[in-house]
């Protein structure tokens, strides 16, 4: 019974401590507001976005190759060290030139969106095509048709979509990202109105 006893106060110790979504649903919301609000920035301002993202990759390709660099002069005993020596001295020039040139960087990034578009379109209609009269089979499909015409439209527009492409969807996917985050926090909300309803009044 002590035992019994012991378990339901550390439960509770638990759930008094931790993050509740009943309490924590204001700052969720603000959250998903300031992102759903940079998303509508991005998409006010494609071009700029575009850019920033293509610098923050040519970035990252920068620090990737110095990290590969160090850690084959660090590992020289080792026989991939020279693989390391060519992935870095590959990833410092593609990150340099990236940053050099970040127009080119954001050609080549429509490019990927446009093939990416393409391999989910098709993976999501051969799915579809498998769930043979399942739930859900006539979304998967609209999904993937909506894929594909959006890989067709952007390749149609290439290459003066590439201005706003990318920009464009990081907005759009920033602001979906924010939307849902207020929708989970609406629900904390509803929890906390349920529960306050439900207690009992003070005499």
């Amino acid at each position: 019974m002590e035992t019994i006893m012991s378990s339901n106060t550390a439960t509770a110790d638990n759930e008094s401590h931790g993050y509740s979504l009943k309490r924590g649903w204001r700052t969720l919301a603000i959250a998903g507001a300031v992102v759903g609000l940079i998303g509508l920035l991005a998409i006010a301002f494609p071009l700029a976005t575009g850019i920033s993202v293509t610098l923050v990759i040519g970035a990252l390709l920068v620090l990737s190759g110095i990290v590969h660099g160090a850690h084959a002069f660090t590992a020289r005993g080792w026989s991939g060290s020279m693989w390391q020596l060519a992935l870095g001295i590959i990833s410092v020039v593609a990150g340099v030139l990236v940053l050099a040139n970040p127009v080119v960087g954001l050609v080549t990034l429509t490019l990927l969106a446009i093939a990416y578009l393409l391999a989910d379109g098709v993976a999501e209609l051969w799915l579809s095509m498998r769930m043979a009269d399942q739930p859900g089979q006539m979304s998967v499909a609209a999904s993937g048709v909506l894929s594909l015409v959006l890989a067709g439209l952007l390749w149609i527009g290439f290459p003066a979509d590439a201005a706003w492409a990318i920009g464009l969807l990081v907005g759009i996917s920033l602001f979906v990202t924010g939307l849902s985050m207020g929708i989970v926090a609406i629900t904390g909300r509803n929890m906390e109105e349920t529960a306050a309803a439900g207690e009992p009044r003070a005499a």
